[in-house]
Order: structure tokens, then C-alpha cells, then sequence
């Protein structure tokens, strides 16, 4: 993969949200900006640490600072920096399974072992899967991480929790009483299919229901950065430290 530049225009607002950041330091601009350039580098082409091109540095060291910002919530707070004030008619949410390569196992006992990082065993094999919540402008509003077997509905409530819109769409894995009774005491109203083994099909808004494709569409998005598509880090803080910083670029 050719290296990556940032484009002025965006370093600018990266730039600005750094020096303001808590826990960051941000020394010298031209290497703060060949640190987040090496992040993107990674984040698009998937490759292993150790095949960084040397032009962004020691890639131990890139991989340390990375770390660093991951555990003190940077990328999070850059992620919240960028969303800015999106469209809140439309809270669209859904998920999808992310196979994961065989150096993504092994988690050491000291960070709670593998059964602990969000991976498990879906029917397509060695799995996470990644939950999230998108406004209506397509700019993502939260997201969480658990093994591929786990079901939608496991993580519905923390996905809309906090959030207020006018209607909530999903598809039919989220056609649960209790959910929709949770959006309903939210003010919101749900628009999801019911399942085919209802025996009294609930009344959903099929127009407002072809909107879903906005989610499907940041999903697609999101796995164009490579290290999103494919899972290959052992911990489910690094994989979200990943996944972060890839949606806060999107919304710049």
C-alpha cells in the first residue's frame, strides 16, 4: 500500500483537537503528524505492525503511543470530537460480523485471557461482532464490541441509551417487546419488521423503514479501512482504539 498523507485541510482540525485533548502531548507537529498518518496507514492496509514503513518511525514505538491513547480514551474522544451535532430524526441501528484472523487469539491471562476481548465463535467461524448506532445523516453515534455469536438484541439497550430522536429503525433481529417498549418510554417510535412468527404481527412503517440503508451504508464505509474488515489485535481495546479513530475520520 502506498503511504498516506493527511490532507491539510483535515490536519488542521485534527491538529486543533490535540492540543486541547487531555493525556495528549503533542511535542513536535511534524512528528505528530507522521504518528497519525502511520495510524492511518495501518487502519487502511491491514498489515502487521512490524511492516510499518520506516518513513513514520520505529514501529514499536508508534505501536506504544497508539496503545497509550487507546487506554486513556483519545481515540473516543476524538471520535465524540468529530460526530459534531448530527441529524437526531432517524436512529438507525444494526451490526455486523468481522472474522477474525488467527493473531487475534492468545489474549494473556493478565488482560482477562481471550473469553474476555469480544471474540467467540459464530457459524462464520473465529468472530467479533461490531454494534452500532448511526444518526440519520449517516455520521455514527455509538458503537460496541462482543463475540460473533452474541445476538442484536443483546446490545439494543446500550446502542439507543442516552439518545433522542423521533424514530428508531432496525431490522427484524431487534423485533423484541421489551426493546420496543424501551423506545416507546423513550418518546421515540419504533420502526422495525415483525418477526415471521408473531402470532399478532405489529404495525411498522414501511416507508420510513427504507432509510435502514443509511446504516448499511456506514457499514460499508467503515470496513474500506482493512484493520476494521478483519480483526487481527488481541484486544478488544486496541480493535476499538482502531475502530474509533477510522469513524472519527469519517465525520471530519
Amino acid at each position: 500500500m502506498p503511504n498516506w498523507k493527511i490532507p491539510p485541510n483535515k490536519w488542521i482540525v485534527i491538529l486543533a483537537f490535540l492540543r486541547y485533548c487531555p493525556d495528549v502531548r503533542v511535542g513536535s507537529e511534524e512528528n505528530c503528524m507522521r504518528f497519525i498518518e502511520a495510524m492511518m496507514w495501518m487502519a487502511r492496509s491491514g498489515a502487521p505492525w512490524r511492516m510499518l514503513p520506516s518513513e513514520y518511525g520505529n514501529w514499536n514505538s508508534v505501536y506504544k503511543r497508539f496503545a497509550r491513547w487507546s487506554d486513556r480514551g483519545v481515540w473516543q474522544r476524538m471520535y465524540d470530537a468529530f460526530v459534531g451535532d448530527p441529524d437526531m430524526e432517524f436512529i438507525l441501528i444494526d451490526s455486523t460480523i468481522v472474522r477474525a484472523h488467527q493473531s487475534a487469539a492468545g489474549a494473556p491471562r493478565k488482560r482477562g485471557g481471550q473469553s474476555s476481548q469480544a471474540l467467540g465463535k459464530s457459524r462464520g467461524g473465529f468472530s467479533t461482532k461490531i454494534h452500532v448506532a448511526v444518526a440519520g445523516s449517516g455520521k455514527p453515534l455509538k458503537h460496541t464490541l462482543t463475540g460473533g455469536e452474541k445476538h442484536d438484541i443483546t446490545q439494543s439497550d446500550k446502542l439507543i441509551a442516552g439518545l433522542e430522536g423521533e424514530y428508531v429503525i432496525a431490522d427484524k433481529g431487534y423485533d423484541s417487546n421489551e426493546f420496543v417498549a424501551l423506545i416507546e418510554a423513550s418518546g421515540m417510535e419504533a420502526v422495525i419488521p415483525p418477526r415471521s412468527n408473531r402470532k399478532s404481527p405489529r404495525a411498522y412503517n414501511e416507508a420510513l423503514y427504507r432509510e435502514r440503508n443509511i446504516v448499511e451504508r456506514f457499514i460499508n464505509k467503515l470496513k474500506n479501512y482493512r484493520r476494521i474488515a478483519c480483526r487481527f489485535d488481541k484486544l478488544a481495546q486496541r480493535y476499538l482504539g482502531f475502530l474509533q479513530f477510522s469513524a472519527a475520520f469519517m465525520c471530519i
